[in-house]
């Protein structure tokens, strides 16, 4: 069986992750599905943003819950990636758009628009000030889409249960994801998730405890795995036989599912 393979932040190997211009190179080559992590802002905006705070990708101390659009809008999230990327003579004109923080709303809207059917996978991140808000609001945005209804192409997942259930509640027909990060924390995960959830194991949990990754394998549910960028972890996959894997560089993968004479 082949699996999907969604861009992880994008195709975040090569370009900034989160941002336009990440999910749309991921799309161009080839991404049945984009992978995306979502914060709340102060006024109430789900952004693409993975870290609570803006060091890393935006060079500032600032804190995405507790700053509004407009102010996130002004600040560059793309050069950190390629610090050396404007001294180049030769790189091609590159959308300013494309490298500003992304909303929710737009990410949708580019992956509704696109000329295929593309996947979604929103991963909403614990703990957050805003608690359960953050959950409802991912719910009213894909119902604002049409995606609710069983068969939507959007999947929610996230390290908490609880969030999950929450998502559940409102939205019966939009498959949820319980991520796993610990495999020690296996047991419990196996009484606590729905029976038609999927799992969302971590590739290196996978690599490093073999008999936990079968026992997931063989648990009656869909699994996606995260985040897939080699050759062995993807014929580990294979082997596991995982319905989904997402990679920072999804170009690569496909083709190696190409090589490998994957169908």
């Amino acid at each position: 069986m082949r699996p999907q393979v969604l861009a992880h932040r994008g195709a975040s190997h090569d370009h900034a992750e989160h941002t336009l211009g990440a999910y749309i190179a991921a799309l161009d080559d080839g991404a049945q599905g984009l992978e995306c992590d979502v914060r709340l802002t102060a006024d109430g905006h789900l952004v693409c943003v993975h870290d609570r705070d803006l060091r890393r990708t935006a060079a500032t101390r600032g804190t995405v819950s507790t700053m509004d659009l407009a102010d996130l809008s002004e600040l560059d999230f793309a050069t950190w990636k390629h610090p050396w990327a404007e001294l180049d003579d030769e790189r091609p004109d590159v959308d300013e758009e494309h490298g500003k923080v992304l909303t929710l709303r737009k990410l949708f809207e580019v992956a509704a628009d696109y000329d295929r059917r593309v996947e979604l996978a929103v991963e909403t991140k614990h703990p957050t000030r805003y608690g359960g808000l953050v959950e409802q609001r991912v719910v009213e945005l894909l119902d604002d889409f049409g995606w609710t209804a069983p068969g939507g192409p959007a999947r929610v997942m996230s390290f908490s249960w609880q969030a999950l259930r929450r998502v559940r509640r409102r939205a019966p027909d939009v498959r949820v994801v319980q991520l796993v990060d610990q495999m020690a924390a296996w047991p419990l995960v196996r009484r606590s998730v729905g029976r038609d959830w999927i799992l969302g194991p971590g590739i290196q949990e996978l690599r490093e405890h073999p008999r936990t990754a079968r026992r997931i394998a063989d648990s009656g549910h869909e699994v996606h795995v995260w985040t897939v960028n080699t050759r062995s972890d993807l014929e580990l996959c294979l082997e596991l036989g995982v319905s989904a894997v997402i990679s920072d560089r999804p170009a690569y993968v496909l083709q190696l599912l190409d090589d490998l004479g994957v169908h």
